[in-house]
């Protein structure tokens, strides 16, 4: 597989730096140089220093270009392969290679069926696991922590959807999975998102409110260090659970803070991207529902309903929730229509 330290190159370039011109600086060959920004090779321990007084960062910012590796030829090769027959061998290559098809496979959730996914996802978390058990280089182990935590999450997921919501044991083994490795990683964005997996089995699948408002919690808890946008996210799932219970106070103060997320979200917050408006509105919409307003339900989940084509699953669940606020309104024959978009959700 081919492999790139991009932001390596990057910023050697921005120090003014060509490869030659760097090599002679360091008093390396250039294919030295070639071999650290094609992920071959790292700089030896007495070089750093001066290497990153070349590149204008410090020793820890250094180390952080090494470890950013970028897989360009996602196919297997002989490296994949002698790493899972020796996995004391595994280096950050590998990981990246493990990361970028866990990377293809999330990319496909919403557009493949998770029946489909899951026979390949459980066999890369099978490798992920087994690398990171048997990991010797320590900066390893807590990479692959990290892809095991979004694999974990990932297969989670996709085994409640295949068992159709009904497989609550072995889901909320994997939720727990990531929780513990996202742990070792130092990673509460993760570990915050796995915890809030979790609760949507309590409120969804084992129909347990109080249970699924305290994982809620939680995951709130986790992220309001890190993640705003989870932070809101995990508000909202608090909001549902309180309307499950025909908490309408509880539900809608949740929902105000839930609201008020959207003015911290800042350029770092990885989970900006699924906290949006749309997503927003199709959940205070179900809150409603769940509360017996349907009237009041309507006009936020018809905002969504259109809005969420990229999102089949999530558009469907929209358009389902406004089939039932239609139908308890005794709107009929717009209730019907409706369902013919739920069941055709492209149309």
């Amino acid at each position: 597989m081919a492999a790139k330290r991009i932001g390596f190159v990057q910023r050697r370039k921005a120090a003014g730096f060509t490869q030659e011109s760097l090599a002679e600086f360091l008093g390396v060959e250039r294919s030295t140089v070639g071999r650290w920004e094609g992920a071959e090779t790292e700089p030896q321990a007495h070089i750093r220093p001066k290497l990153a007084c070349a590149l204008k960062v410090s020793a820890e910012e250094l180390q952080s270009l090494l470890d950013d590796i970028t897989i360009t030829d996602t196919n297997p090769s002989d490296r994949m392969t002698y790493a899972l027959e020796n996995p004391t061998s595994a280096d950050l290559v590998v990981v990246a290679y493990l990361h970028e098809r866990l990377r293809q496979l999330d990319e496909s959730y919403d557009q493949e069926s998770s029946t489909s996914l899951l026979g390949t996802a459980g066999q890369l978390h099978g490798q992920v696991r087994y690398l990171r058990e048997n990991a010797g280089n320590p900066r390893v182990r807590h990479a692959l922590y990290e892809v095991e935590a979004d694999s974990a999450t990932f297969m989670g997921q996709l085994t409640w959807d295949v068992s159709q919501r009904r497989d609550h044991a072995a889901s909320l083994a994997y939720f727990g999975e990531a929780v513990t490795a996202a742990r070792h990683a130092r990673d509460p964005s993760t570990e915050s998102y796995a915890t809030l997996r979790m609760s949507f089995v309590a409120l969804y699948g084992q129909k347990n409110a109080a249970q699924g408002v305290t994982f809620a919690e939680q995951a709130a808890e986790v992220a309001k260090v890190v993640s705003p946008s989870l932070t809101g996210l995990s508000l909202l799932h608090i909001a549902e659970g309180h309307a499950m219970t025909g908490a309408l106070k509880e539900c809608e103060d949740a929902l105000k803070k839930a609201e008020a997320q959207f003015d911290r979200v800042h350029p770092d917050d990885l989970a900006a991207p699924h906290y949006t408006v749309n997503e927003y509105n199709r959940l205070a919409g179900s809150c409603y529902l769940a509360l017996d307003l349907p009237e009041r339900a309507e006009p936020i989940l018809r905002m969504p309903s259109r809005a969420l084509v990229a999102k089949k699953k999530s558009q469907a669940i929209a358009l389902g929730n406004l089939t039932l606020s239609l139908i308890r309104q005794g709107k009929l024959d717009e209730a019907g229509a409706t369902m013919h978009r739920t069941l055709m959700p492209s149309s």
